[in-house]
């Protein structure tokens, strides 16, 4: 499971072939012994909990790189290592 990018505490991870359990694109937040799911199309929380400012953070930086992890999701699902992305600044 490959930290994709680090910001405020928090760790994004993006796990290789994980499409069975939520079938569409995501990323997962890791904060302070939390750790929640949260699509990458809507910035829809999925599964798990975050606090409400990190998952805003979080929810933020999706929408600015949705496109890049539009491509990571495909490599990952494919097996592959997915890209670093740049932080939330």
């Amino acid at each position: 499971m490959p930290t994709i990018s680090m910001f405020y505490g928090i760790l994004i991870l993006m796990y290789c072939r994980d499409n069975r359990r939520h079938h569409l694109p995501h990323i997962h937040a890791r904060y302070q012994g939390e750790e929640a799911s949260v699509s990458i199309e809507d910035g829809s929380l999925l599964d798990g909990v975050l606090p409400p400012k990190q998952l805003k953070m979080v929810q933020a930086w999706i929408e600015i790189h949705k496109e890049e992890l539009q491509v990571d999701w495909e490599l990952a699902v494919n097996g592959d290592e997915p890209f670093r992305i740049a932080p939330l600044q």
